[in-house]
Order: C-alpha cells, then sequence, then structure tokens
C-alpha cells in the first residue's frame, strides 16, 4: 500500500536512506491517532484479528518481531504471554520502543539493526537464540533488497517445527497504481508523505523494492519453511491511502472495475 510515485535518483546508500526516513517517521507516529499510543498504554492491543487468530495462543512462547518499528505489535505479543524481542533499523523507534515497555510493565528485548546485519551477526554466535515465532507484518516486504536472503535468516532464527508469520499488504496494489509488479534488482526511490494523519506534508525519501507473491512464497520454500496456509483478504484493517472506503465492519476496501481488490495477504509456514 505504499506508493511508488515521485521516482527520483538518489546516491546516499539505501539503508542509510531508510534508516534517515525512518527516524524521522517514528517521530511523527508515536504521536499520532493512527498509532494510537495513548489507547495501547491503557490497555488497548495493536494487533488486528488476521494475526491473533493464525497464530492462536502464544503464552510462553519466545517470539521474534522483525522490522517491529516502535514496538507496539511486540508489546501486544507480549500482553498476551509471549516472551519477545524486536528488531528495527531505526535507533529512534527502537528507543521509543524501550520507553513504552517501561511504561507499560512489560518486558521486551529490542535491538536496533537492519536485519541482515541482524541475521549475520547472528550467524557468528556459538549458541544462538532460536524462537518459536518469528512474526513481521503490515509493511515490511517492500524495504527488503533480496528475498532469499531474508528468507534464509528467518529459516535460521525459528526452532526445529518453528513458525513463521507474515501478514502483508497485497502487491496487486502495485500493479492497479502503475508500478513494478515484479522484482527489480534496482530500487525505486520514492518521495512522499507518511501515511499517518499528522504527516503535515513533510517529505520522505525512501529506498523500496516490489516482490510478486510468488517470489515471497519460493524464497520461504527454498529456506525450508514449510506453508501451511496462505490467504487473501479484501480489505485492509489500516487506512493507509486516500482510495480505500471504509465498510460497515470497520475495514478498509478497493475496488476495481466494480470488483473488490485483495489489500491483504498472510502466510503462515513451519520449519521443516
Amino acid at each position: 500500500m505504499y506508493s511508488k510515485s515521485n521516482k527520483k535518483p538518489h546516491t546516499v546508500s539505501y539503508s542509510q536512506l531508510n534508516k534517515h526516513a525512518w527516524n524521522e517517521r517514528t517521530q511523527r507516529h508515536i504521536k499520532s491517532n493512527f498509532y494510537d499510543v495513548t489507547g495501547f498504554l491503557n490497555g488497548k492491543s495493536s494487533l488486528n484479528n488476521i494475526e491473533l487468530k493464525a497464530l492462536g495462543d502464544v503464552s510462553n512462547q519466545s517470539l521474534l518481531h522483525l522490522q517491529c518499528h516502535f514496538g507496539l505489535d511486540t508489546l501486544s505479543w507480549a500482553r498476551l504471554g509471549a516472551h519477545v524481542t524486536g528488531v528495527d533499523l531505526s535507533p529512534v523507534a527502537i528507543e521509543h520502543a524501550k520507553q513504552l515497555a517501561v511504561q507499560s510493565d512489560l518486558k521486551a528485548h529490542f535491538i536496533t539493526r537492519d536485519i541482515y546485519q541482524y541475521f549475520d551477526e547472528k550467524k557468528l554466535e556459538k549458541k544462538p537464540e532460536l524462537f518459536d515465532i518469528v512474526f513481521t507484518s503490515y509493511g515490511v516486504v517492500c524495504w527488503l533488497n533480496d528475498l532469499n536472503r531474508w528468507a534464509q535468516g528467518i529459516s535460521a532464527q525459528l526452532k526445529p517445527n518453528g513458525i513463521f508469520y507474515l501478514a502483508e499488504f497485497h502487491p496487486i496494489n502495485d500493479l492497479l497504481s502503475g508500478d513494478d509488479y515484479f522484482h527489480t534488482k534496482q530500487a525505486q526511490i520514492i518521495q512522499e508523505p507518511t501515511y499517518t494523519e499528522n504527516h503535515c506534508n513533510e517529505i520522505d525519501t525512501l529506498a523500496v523494492w516490489s516482490h510478486s507473491l510468488s517470489e515471497v512464497i519460493t524464497a520461504l520454500l527454498n529456506a525450508g519453511i514449510v506453508i501451511e496456509s496462505f490467504n487473501e483478504y479484501p480489505f485492509s484493517p489500516y487506512a493507509v491511502s486516500e482510495e480505500l472506503t471504509q465498510n460497515t465492519q470497520g475495514q478498509y476496501e478497493l475496488t476495481h472495475q466494480g470488483k473488490k481488490v485483495p489489500l491483504i495477504y498472510s502466510i503462515k509456514g513451519r520449519k521443516c
């Protein structure tokens, strides 16, 4: 659901470009109604029914949350009894996540790392911690330039029989908006405001990559993750585009030529 319009060349490294942008975005997100930090601190969960139903009871399960932003979902899993670790490339986001853990009196371990760097560092550990669940969701795949490396890294973090779960915006929206559906090695440089209501038209410059559904699934299968379920949903829990309309259930929908468009997909897999 991220628009890839306004593409312009850029010379800064992609990782540094995105880190700077997400440091800036975090400062706006933490104050937004979209994320509702006050509601979270008053006991509200930031998780959606899609992922809650898919993962079920997580009590006493170790859970690694990749690209965790400032930790609301990570800490919501902690409230449900999981032993959580969150990883994100933005030091500003991770600092806020640590503060929220203290404010909400929840145990969590947060790490500032690009996930590829995190995977590489874990390879060097003699006895790396392995997890029952690796979780990632909603606007994560587009920031990754190498899905095979991503999937192999996920597999390496899982215990035998451990679960991987992804809920993500459907890439068909890239196609409908005139952008690439299939992956190209060259990043697309975008310039746009963030998706929260308090963006004040401040423009961020970011690097993104398109990935088809087949690329995501094949990368996971090649990494030894057996797909147990794949689902597509004709709605989004988030109003991340002005083109979406809200239905009577409070979900957001998009139509194309009078037909509903898939907005979310999810994958649940298990390490064999």
